[in-house]
């Protein structure tokens, strides 16, 4: 170290610093701030590359403060990155939508503990992908807590892990309908708008579908891995943000993790155990060091007990937004999130984000694909029928799903679950001679070797179906296939 640091210093000083050859640069915070007499470590950024590093000092935590977000952020640029944040030193902190170079839809994991700031960030990169004409499949496992705002704002949205499925199903579809359509072209890369958009599945709280004891587990590891390496080349995306790093909560998959760290990795405050588990899954190179976000940007003191001052002042910055953005260019330098909406907390949706979302229609998928998506986006705007489609979804748990945690590690399609109760009535109606009863259709699907099933489901079915018409009542209690 060859400049002086005062700690009472009116500027910010940085210092180069490195290590012999053959060694890496490593550091004890604490004891880096008793070298330099400073009682504030949130004054302090460090950047390390090996065996060197850039110490830079502030007079006061640079991050204290960010301005607001602006949609001219969030317009993408020639690069496909947007502006969602500043360094510690002011420069811009961008993140990727897209490469036009290789016409690769990305890949998006966002990490963070409670009140870490991760639903702003997701409600951030939503209202971006509405500005740029993406569509947006949002499944808030938070039961739609976590960004109430985006309603009417994305493409299809949900709030359940059977509609996590749903999207998932689908979106696998879209991919693979899509690789087949550009194959009869002769397209061998995803073109931005010419002529399909892009599509972007992001679930929120993902561990809630990822973790040990879900009963989706299984189902939902094989598709986010399928979408991730079908649907980088044909513009579909897959984004999840989880409350932790820890492979187990990630569907216990290696092949899942890999494919994820090479996409848009972001960490908000972490806990120790997430940092060493970042690690040893190679999302950062071994003895990388990052420092440490607090919860509150309150510095530390010393007080007498015999002190009357208000202990209990709380009036100090919070540290929401505060993150590494890991595959940017500088992942061991701090950045912290454009605020997003509302200071304080509102009663209802915040105005200040309608706002950045905007009056426009949100982007919505190519009607070239909805037959690839299926019945359950046709349905995404229907209540009565998404419920159904959910309904069908959790009858397709067999005991076991619901009992015992999945152990499969998903590198293969999952067991083949029994058809949808309204496929096997619709079966049933198509190979019947005449009309059938209620009575008879329980019959003839309970014959056919699937889950067993009561009579007021094949009801709510039957129901359902002829709302779609695709079947029909012929008179009183008979149903028959429509067209038969």
């Amino acid at each position: 170290m060859t400049t002086p640091m005062l700690a009472g210093a009116d500027e910010a000083v940085e210092l180069m610093l490195e290590v012999p050859p053959g060694q890496v640069f490593t550091y004890d915070l604490a004891k880096l701030c008793s070298a330099l007499d400073i009682d504030d470590p949130t004054r302090i950024a460090i950047e390390v590359l090996g065996r060197r590093a850039i110490l830079t000092i502030y007079p006061s935590n640079p991050l204290a403060q960010i301005r607001a977000v602006t949609r001219e952020d969030l317009v993408m640029d020639r690069r496909g990155f947007i502006t969602v944040g500043s360094y510690h030193n002011g420069r811009p902190a961008k993140l990727r939508m897209f490469d036009p170079h290789t016409g690769s839809a990305q890949r998006f994991l966002t990490f963070g503990t409670t009140g870490a700031g991760k639903s702003r960030a997701v409600t951030l990169a939503l209202i971006a992908e509405k500005i740029n004409g993406i569509v947006s499949w949002l499944v808030d496992l938070k039961g739609g807590q976590s960004n109430p705002e985006a309603a009417g704002h994305v493409d299809w949205a949900g709030s359940r892990p059977e509609e996590a499925i749903l999207k998932l199903r689908a979106a696998g579809a879209v991919a693979a309908e899509r690789m087949t359509r550009y194959s009869r072209l002769g397209r061998n890369a995803f073109l931005l708008n010419r002529p399909d958009p892009l599509l972007h599945v992001r679930i929120a709280e993902a561990n809630r579908l990822l973790e040990k004891g879900s009963p989706y587990r299984d189902e939902a590891t094989y598709w986010i891995k399928e979408i991730g390496r079908t649907g980088r080349a044909v513009g579909v995306g897959i984004g999840l943000d989880a409350q932790a790093s820890h492979l187990e909560e990630l569907g216990g998959s290696d092949t899942l993790r890999a494919m994820l760290k090479e996409g848009e990795v972001t960490l908000l405050r972490w806990s120790s155990s997430m940092m060493r588990q970042l690690v040893a899954d190679g999302l950062l190179p071994a003895g990388t060091q990052l420092m440490p976000i607090p919860k509150s940007l309150r510095p530390a003191r010393l007080v007498s007990q015999f002190d009357q001052a208000d202990l209990d002042d709380d009036d100090a910055p919070g540290t929401q937004g505060m993150a590494y953005l890991l595959a940017g260019p500088h992942p061991t330098a701090m950045m912290r999130y454009f605020r997003v909406g509302s200071i304080a907390p509102l009663a209802g949706v915040d105005p200040e984000i309608l706002a950045l979302f905007g009056d426009d229609e949100p982007a919505h998928l190519e009607e070239a694909s909805w037959e690839a998506a299926g019945e359950a986006y046709a349905a995404r705007h229907d209540p009565d029928a998404m419920d159904r489609l959910c309904a069908a979804v959790a009858d397709q748990l067999t005991p076991d799903d619901t009992a015992t945690p999945a152990t499969s590690t998903s590198d293969t399609p999952p067991a083949p679950k029994a058809r949808l109760l309204e496929d096997r009535i619709l079966a049933a109606l198509k190979a019947a001679q005449e009309p059938l009863t209620a009575d008879a259709v329980l019959e003839t699907v309970l014959a056919d070797g699937g889950k067993e099933v009561k009579l007021g489901s094949v009801r709510n079915a039957l129901g359902g179906l002829v709302e779609r018409r695709a079947a029909a009542r012929t008179e009183h209690g008979l149903y028959a296939a429509s067209g038969t």
